[in-house]
């Protein structure tokens, strides 16, 4: 596939849209507020911000640079910036199987949200906080549910995917991302509305910094990293399909800042409501399957219509933040394999689809349904998340970092940066110098932290 053949984005907001929609997900829900509440609060988030900048937006626009610049696929992205240097293009190799392997997990987790939407529009997630425990837990090790609901998932992304960049991604984000601002915007109105409701919005927002350490510091910075997808090669793919009018600063500034304000807003929306009804949230699945169900039955027990409608609506935010997100990581391999391998866009998007089913059936029988599925002593699930999250993410970052810094000509670098000089380019040196000292420095940072080493 030629130069001149390939696809772009059609307008500056698709552009917004659709790569903010590759980082937020469902992180921005189960984890950045409980983050925020239990490490000071304002405080924390005012140090995240901080490493949004260190870290986050010249990560940014480091692989908007490689993905621009070559407008081709990450494989051959990264060999393209490099002039053709073979040993580079390992690190585009990395990004596409570390964006199929999280797909193929993720893909279970959005299933449940699918479930749960599901099941909240038919009022079966009614009943006591033991009846929703026990229903999470008796359907997440169901031989074949999950299953179903998983494959539906990567069927929904692969019929968005098949209509290709404007028609199928372009279209799909402009839709889902307002929906999801408008449905969690009436979610945090209502949080907000419910008795002691001012308690969560104070916890969540009260600076406390005696709460600030160097595990927090290192928190934020971690948060900051995985939330905006860097290392996955989403944001090298998108960049692909950029324009060469395109503002690459601007644009990671408005993406990290729509990001960051979804993320505050989640906190909006759960914290007023777990401090009604004095329920203490927690961080991670059991936020959403469990904890959740409970606090809005019981916020919203004197209305139970107003419950039953917010239930639904924040399982429908989940389901559209979830497809953001699986609609980017999906597109990686299907660039990869229709542009290396000159195959169909359809073909090449069976092939992604194919992949990650099985990976899909795979983790979700990990979960109880089969017992010893798993890699070195983890759950087959588990372990993809950790090889992911705690591995192949940090790397890819810190070698596109290294990239960028060193072995790209600086003059290539400042090209892209400045649009060929159409733009000032008054932030390129602060840029260069933190995408080469400072950004590595902070992937290695987070890597040793994760593993218990700092």
């Amino acid at each position: 596939m030629s130069k001149t053949t390939r696809a772009n984005f059609a307008s500056k907001l698709g552009i917004i849209l659709a790569t903010a929609g590759s980082a937020v997900g469902l992180g921005n829900v189960w984890r950045f507020p409980y983050m925020a509440g239990h490490n000071g609060g304002a405080a924390f988030i005012v140090i995240y911000i901080g490493c949004i900048f260190l870290l986050g937006i010249p990560g940014m626009v480091s692989e908007f640079i490689v993905g621009r610049h070559s407008q081709a696929n990450a494989a051959r992205a990264y060999f393209n910036i490099t002039g053709g240097n073979r040993r580079w293009r390992l690190v585009g190799y990395l990004g596409i199987l570390t964006a199929t392997i999280i797909l193929g997990f993720y893909a279970v987790v959005a299933g449940w949200c699918l479930q749960y939407l599901y099941a909240s529009v038919f009022g079966h997630l009614n009943g006591d906080a033991n009846y929703v425990l026990s229903y999470f837990q008796t359907f997440s090790t169901h031989p074949w549910k999950p299953i179903l609901w998983a494959v539906a998932f990567i069927l929904i992304t692969h019929l968005v995917i098949v209509r290709g960049v404007q028609n199928g991604i372009e279209r799909a984000s402009k839709l889902l991302m307002p929906l999801l601002l408008i449905l969690l915007l009436v979610i945090v109105v209502a949080s907000c509305m419910l008795p002691g409701a001012m308690d969560g919005v104070e916890f969540l927002f009260r600076p406390d910094f005696s709460k600030v350490s160097h595990d927090v510091l290192l928190e934020a910075l971690g948060q900051a990293f995985f939330s905006l997808s860097l290392g996955t090669a989403c944001l090298c793919t998108y960049a692909s399909y950029f324009s060469k009018e395109t503002n690459l600063l601007r644009s990671a500034g408005q993406i990290a800042l729509l990001d960051t304000l979804i993320a505050i807003l989640a906190g909006l929306m759960i914290f007023p409501a777990a401090f009604s009804v004095g329920v203490e949230p927690d961080s991670g699945p059991s936020l959403i399957f469990i904890t959740l169900p409970n606090v809005f039955q019981l916020a919203f027990a004197s209305m139970p219509v107003v419950g039953y409608v917010i239930g639904v609506l924040f399982y429908a935010l989940l389901v559209f933040a979830a497809l953001t997100s699986t609609i980017s990581m999906h597109e990686i391999g299907t660039a990869f394999f229709s542009e290396e391998f000159h195959l169909h866009r359809d073909r090449s998007a069976w092939i992604v689809t194919s992949v990650c089913v099985l990976l899909a059936v795979g983790c979700s029988l990990s979960m109880g349904a089969v017992e010893g599925l798993g890699l070195f002593g983890l759950p087959l699930m588990e372990f993809c998340d950790m090889l992911t999250s705690q591995v192949m993410l940090p790397l890819g970052a810190f070698l596109t970092c290294i990239i960028i810094g060193w072995a790209v000509p600086g003059k290539v670098v400042r090209d892209e940066f400045t649009n060929y000089g159409t733009l000032r380019g008054t932030f390129f040196q602060l840029y260069l110098f933190l995408v080469r000292f400072v950004c590595p420095l902070c992937i290695l940072l987070i890597f040793l932290h994760q593993f218990g080493l700092l």
